[in-house]
């Protein structure tokens, strides 16, 4: 895709999409990811997110899909009602998938310090296309 100067120094594609689009919900303020204290090693946990939802920075119209965690604890777990709050609170940030699954890894990663995570994203299609985005610690 064709990049091109425009207005006071913004950097656009051919679609008119900005570096504001591109940085769109990278730091926006969120809910905390509270821990519990873990009480073995060694083990993995899987946690499926099947209603993730935001918001499309450029259309604003709604994005859906899966988000799966899978992380193997050190010190801490995460508390799941917390998580779920942190993930509902995406339901109206403007941000690219990408940079959802790349935030949300890590959010997690500082929240508990894991030994290894993995965050997937399974986006439903949207104009005939569907989209999987996978981020890894470390």
């Amino acid at each position: 895709m064709k990049r091109e100067k425009s207005g006071a120094g913004r950097r656009k594609t051919a679609l008119g999409y900005s570096e504001r689009h591109a940085k769109s919900g990278i730091d926006a303020k969120l809910p905390g990811i509270e821990t519990f204290p873990n009480q073995y090693k060694g083990y993995e946990i899987t946690i499926d997110i099947p209603e993730y939802t935001a918001i499309c920075p450029k259309t604003g119209l709604p994005d859906f899909g899966t988000i799966r965690l899978r992380y193997m604890p050190d010190k801490a777990c995460l508390e799941l009602k917390s998580l779920k709050m942190y993930i509902h609170a995406y339901r109206n940030l403007g941000i690219f998938y990408e940079n959802a699954v790349n935030r949300i890894l890590q959010d997690i990663v500082a929240a508990c310090r894991p030994v290894r995570a993995v965050v997937t994203g399974e986006f439903t299609a949207r104009g005939g296309l569907s989209s999987t985005i996978e981020a890894k610690y470390p």
